[in-house]
């Protein structure tokens, strides 16, 4: 398994990020760090990296390795409940 790079990073509002405050994220704060993509700043933004993971675009599988990795260390942070043991089970399409 790769090294996460996620760690918690605490805003004041935990709602929708405007463009200021995404690009004032640290990498650390991103599923995918080195794209700077799905923000998870709460459990509804690690929630919607989960959702959206098939959907994102233009990353490698290794960057996909490592932006799992960073999923599950912020799920459990936040307390989610994650079934999938790989990055290939995640994402709409790869449900049935």
């Amino acid at each position: 398994m790769p090294e996460t790079t996620w760690a918690p990073y605490d805003i004041e509002d935990y709602g929708r990020l405007d463009a200021a405050e995404r690009n004032s994220l640290p990498g650390s704060s991103f599923a995918f760090p080195f794209s700077r993509k799905e923000p998870m700043t709460d459990a509804q933004h690690v929630r919607n990296a989960i959702a959206r993971f098939d959907q994102v675009q233009d990353v490698s599988d290794a960057e996909r390795e490592v932006a799992f990795a960073n999923i599950q260390k912020a799920a459990k942070y936040f307390g989610i409940e994650m079934h999938e043991t790989d990055w290939r089970q995640l994402g709409s399409s790869r449900k049935t």
